[in-house]
């Protein structure tokens, strides 16, 4: 009898936790969705009558609206739980009387009555605290027997980095000797967590391609995510390296993706209980920003890439800050492309984890 070996898995690290050849399996799955689309073909029988719960404590539009659509078009059913119209989900230690109800008791009660739940937490939601929102979404799925789906914290945004997986197979139709650039830009905003450039520096190397992660100084990303990515460049036969010049590292380059993201030292600390010792330091944070506003994507960085090479954004860019028009709006833009792809993604992965059949 054959099973689904993805039934009931979280994705939540998905870039540390699922392998090359299930990120493989994913990726086929996506695009035999988006071809099934195209056609016309109904599938909602895959998750026919099953729920969705989703609980967004940040802004969303592409991941709101494709989760949304997506588990309808496989026959589910959406459940959004908007944190400030429920009892707001807090971790032992940080709750509020009747405003708060603890995770353990939330998610033992959704797990009755849905069969999986997904979440976006970063930034203030999780009291600038790096790793806080991430540690909320495990701490929903330690109470929970359905899948957890991490729809971005403060660490990863894996649901992000498997539609990109498909947007580059589509792209090029193939991993291997294609050179990926995950590069910092300028933003106005410093409310922007580490979720997308660290998954978008794993995924890359996770499938062997050459990837470069460009950033000025006081921008790096956690070391353990960087010696990770050693570790899967090294597995796959890719490459990996960091560097402080983005036109160095736009040269020859197939993919460009110049996101913004904030600076780590200025984040909150606490001690080993958790408890915080230093507050965010937003107003430093600004000034660091500032001072690399000539890190942005315009047409001459892009006379640097492969004629063939092709600009990728998660969405929303801050325009004329991170990325030009010219840029954005122009023939090597993917972004739209990109953005659709997330539909068929967060497909994949539903249907995976929750127990659809092809």
């Amino acid at each position: 009898m054959k099973t689904n070996k993805f039934l009931g898995r979280d994705w939540i690290d998905a870039e540390l936790d699922y392998s090359r050849e299930e990120w493989e399996t994913f990726i086929d799955v996506g695009l035999e969705l988006k071809r099934r689309w195209a056609m016309g073909e109904d599938h909602s029988h895959l998750l026919k009558g099953k729920t969705l719960f989703t609980m967004f404590f940040n802004q969303s539009l592409r991941t709101r609206s494709t989760f949304a659509a997506g588990i309808q078009q496989l026959g589910g059913f959406l459940v959004d739980l908007e944190p400030s119209k429920t009892y707001t989900p807090a971790r032992k230690g940080y709750e509020i009387p009747y405003k708060t109800e603890r995770i353990c008791d939330v998610a033992q009660m959704l797990d009755r009555v849905g069969e999986a739940m997904a979440i976006r937490m970063y930034g203030e939601p999780a009291q600038w605290i790096y790793g806080f929102a991430n540690a909320t979404i495990k701490e929903f799925a330690y109470y929970m027997e359905n899948p957890v789906i991490n729809m971005e914290c403060d660490m990863y945004h894996p649901t992000q980095a498997l539609a990109d997986m498909i947007t580059v197979k589509e792209k090029f139709g193939r991993f291997k000797k294609v050179k990926f650039v995950m590069s910092w830009a300028y933003s106005g905003s410093t409310h922007k967590p580490f979720a997308v450039p660290q998954s978008l520096v794993l995924a890359p190397t996770k499938m062997g391609m050459d990837v470069v992660f460009a950033r000025p100084k006081g921008f790096e990303l956690d070391p353990a995510v960087i010696e990770h990515c050693k570790k899967f460049a090294k597995e796959t036969g890719g490459s990996f390296e960091e560097t402080d010049d983005m036109d160095a590292a736009f040269e020859n380059a197939d993919v460009v993706y110049p996101k913004c993201w904030g600076a780590m030292d200025y984040f909150a600390q606490v001690d080993k209980k958790g408890k915080i010792v230093k507050k965010e330091n937003l107003d430093g944070m600004k000034k660091l920003f500032d001072k690399n506003k000539d890190w942005i994507c315009d047409a001459k960085k892009m006379k640097l890439i492969k004629p063939s090479g092709i600009y990728m954004h998660c969405l929303p860019a801050d325009r004329d800050m991170e990325v030009t028009d010219e840029v954005i709006d122009g023939p090597q833009s993917v972004v739209f492309d990109e953005a659709e792809n997330r539909l068929h993604a967060h497909k994949a992965i539903m249907a995976l984890v929750m127990g659809g059949r092809l």
